[in-house]
């Protein structure tokens, strides 16, 4: 086994996958009360906080890897390119994936022809091209940068800083793959054939993951509902914690017939 899974709680299982440079320590200020009605599963992604990296580091290989460690049927939630890994999942398997929650993530996250809700290309590269002369730094730089306009910055950059510090440092070549990742993927097309109860939750002041590309996913997928929470940005299980875990208990908790009734 080359990733790392934590599982703790009791209850339904549910499987959270964490975004671009980060671990599973992210999810420590909502582990308590979600281990109380659910089993969960906290998994590193390969290269990144306890988990060896895998070959080749595509999209697919993540998903596959995460299937490999989690039960039969589960509630997948991501988290940025955790959420990329969730969709792929759920469209590869679908019958693996009860519920999917999508948190500050969409199906394309590159300004594409026709696709004027993601990032500039070239902000990318920029990025990567500091990342490549200053790791540590541009790293730090990032965390910053998903907390951008929230209502308390500090607070939220401190959390991510504390999570990123508890677990040991990314390799750099799994960081640089899976930046490839989040700079090709495109799931636009394949959003309507995501049939399961979704949840998608999105802070409206997030400049990652624009609010936009949520309203028109949640548009094309079968059975999906968008929260929005004001004052919130990319992390809004950190910036807006009581908020988040209120939507997401509902949404769990509902039958699945009534998820996105």
């Amino acid at each position: 086994m080359t990733m790392f899974v934590d599982i703790l709680g009791q209850g339904e299982p549910l499987v959270l996958i964490h975004g671009w440079g980060m671990n599973s320590a992210v999810w420590t200020p909502v582990i308590k009360r979600l281990s109380a009605t659910h089993r969960l599963y906290l998994i590193d992604l390969p290269g990144m906080g306890q988990s060896k990296p895998v070959y080749p580091y595509t999209l697919d290989r993540l998903a596959q890897a995460v299937a490999d460690l989690i039960p039969g049927v589960s509630n997948v939630l991501g988290w940025s390119l955790g959420g990329l890994v969730a969709q792929h999942l759920a469209l590869t398997q679908p019958e693996r994936v009860e519920k999917l929650i999508l948190v500050s993530s969409n199906p394309c996250f590159v300004r594409r022809a026709g696709w004027a809700h993601g990032i500039d290309a070239k902000h990318f590269e920029q990025f990567n091209a500091k990342f490549a002369l200053d790791f540590s730094n541009t790293l730090l730089h990032f965390l910053t940068l998903q907390c951008m306009h929230a209502k308390d910055t500090r607070a939220t950059v401190r959390q991510l800083r504390t999570a990123f510090a508890n677990k040991p440092m990314p390799m750099q070549s799994a960081l640089n793959d899976a930046l490839h990742i989040l700079l090709e993927t495109d799931l636009r097309e394949e959003s309507g054939r995501l049939f399961q109860p979704a949840l998608m939750i999105h802070g409206d002041r997030d400049t990652l993951a624009p609010v936009s590309a949520a309203h028109w996913q949640a548009m094309q997928m079968q059975r999906a509902q968008l929260r929005v929470i004001a004052g919130a940005a990319h992390a809004p299980f950190l910036s807006h914690t009581d908020a988040f875990l209120e939507t997401l208990h509902t949404f769990l908790n509902a039958p699945t017939h009534e998820a996105n009734a």
